[in-house]
């Protein structure tokens, strides 16, 4: 058959350890063959990026915000075991997170479900999508461990020389003290990223957070998301899907009792932690698909999970490894379904479709990784390594096409 054309390059940034071999896996035995695929390549593996001064990290985001479609290959964010093993120059930030603040971008979860795992929540019969804001609060904040008795103080010194303080805390003894912040541009960003991300996967919206108790920081969240929602509520009525705002315990209640099939927007520290148990409580992080969403429409998809360095070693010691790449493939039908939705192209829209309704198809059958094997309920599982599942969902896939 003639391969799939394509007008538009994606960013491809290419990763570490297992999920970089995995990758190679799945563009060798399912892009290549079928896609005459178009990609600007950035190697975001470990030493390239310290042999850049993470300088390629920076030139993939802005290429993203350029091409307006990326797909990311898991990566390591170093710590001081890392420093010694790869003999870096520097302890680089997460790629994660300086893509996400040049693009501005909010990070959608979702979990990728099947009839054979059941979520642990029983009504649940849809995925449920966290949407969470990827700037400021905990992961900026600043801290100072008290030794003794003394007064804490929160001041702000205006460029107009307008002054505000207020006292925080008479300490009596030690403690611990931590300072905060967020801007109001990267939560109109985050805003209008989950109102777009509705519109486009019509779905309904539910934002928390805990405006009772944080009257001024929490309470902007609200009122900005009021405002912005404002400019998206003609369409959301069209669409027959709606925006509701309610505090984070109450959504907590509200998301167990319910069925699924609806956004979650949590800011930072929620996000973190809620998708976490989202991804647990329908199977396993190596189902679970995250695509960042800037506020100007452009996307960057990759796996939710980190880059399997277990099995990374496994494999250099020429061990077999049964690796699940479901959210990896699902990465590149993603990015291949959005390139193709964007430049008008149905054919590689429906090759997206196919090569998920594939993946599904194998795994319906009982052919699975390691990690579900456990899982699965009403069928007799399988069990193959890395490569044969990928094989797999091959002969499936060209049985559609």
């Amino acid at each position: 058959m003639e391969k799939i054309k394509m007008s538009t390059p994606i960013v491809e940034m290419d990763g570490d350890e297992m999920t970089r071999i995995l990758w190679k896996m799945i563009k060798d035995e399912l892009i290549l063959p079928f896609v005459d695929l178009k990609t600007e390549y950035y190697d975001l593996g470990l030493e390239h990026r310290d042999a850049t001064a993470d300088q390629v990290t920076r030139d993939a985001a802005e290429a993203t915000k350029r091409l307006g479609v990326a797909v990311k290959c898991a990566t390591i964010t170093p710590n001081k075991q890392r420093m010694s093993e790869y003999n870096l120059h520097e302890m680089w930030k997460s790629p994660n997170g300086t893509i996400r603040s040049i693009l501005d971008g909010t990070v959608f979860r979702a979990p990728i479900t099947i009839p054979t795992i059941k979520p642990v929540v029983k009504n649940w019969e849809k995925p449920i999508t966290i949407a969470r804001h990827a700037y400021g609060d905990v992961y900026k904040s600043v801290e100072i461990r008290v030794e003794e008795a003394g007064t804490a103080k929160l001041v702000f010194e205006g460029e107009s020389g307008k002054r505000e303080e207020v006292e925080i805390h008479r300490f009596k003894g030690p403690g611990v003290l931590q300072g905060m912040h967020n801007v109001d541009k990267s939560i109109k960003s985050f805003a209008h990223s989950c109102f777009k991300y509705a519109i486009d996967t019509k779905q309904d919206v539910w934002f928390s957070t805990k405006d009772t108790i944080s009257k001024k920081y929490d309470g902007q969240f609200r009122a900005i998301f009021d405002e912005v929602f404002a400019e998206y509520k003609e369409e959301f009525e069209r669409l027959g899907i709606t925006y509701f705002y309610t505090l984070i315990d109450d959504a907590v209640a509200r998301v167990i009792r319910s069925k699924g099939g609806y956004i979650w927007a949590c800011k930072n520290y929620d996000g973190d932690v809620m998708s976490d148990m989202v991804s647990t409580a329908f199977g396993s992080l190596a189902m679970m698909t995250s695509v960042l969403v800037s506020p100007e429409g452009n996307y960057e998809y990759e796996a939710a999970h980190g880059t399997v360095t277990r099995h990374y070693y496994k494999y250099l010691a020429g061990e077999e490894t049964s690796t699940n790449p479901m959210a990896t493939i699902f990465a590149w039908t993603g990015a291949f379904r959005k390139r193709g939705e964007k430049d008008n192209l149905p054919e590689l829209q429906r090759f997206a479709d196919l090569l998920e309704q594939a993946c599904l198809d194998t795994l319906n059958e009982g052919i699975a990784t390691k990690d579900l094997v456990g899982l699965m309920e009403g069928i007799t599982p399988q069990q193959v390594n890395s490569l044969d599942f990928i094989r797999a969902i091959r002969t499936r896939l060209e049985k559609k096409l």
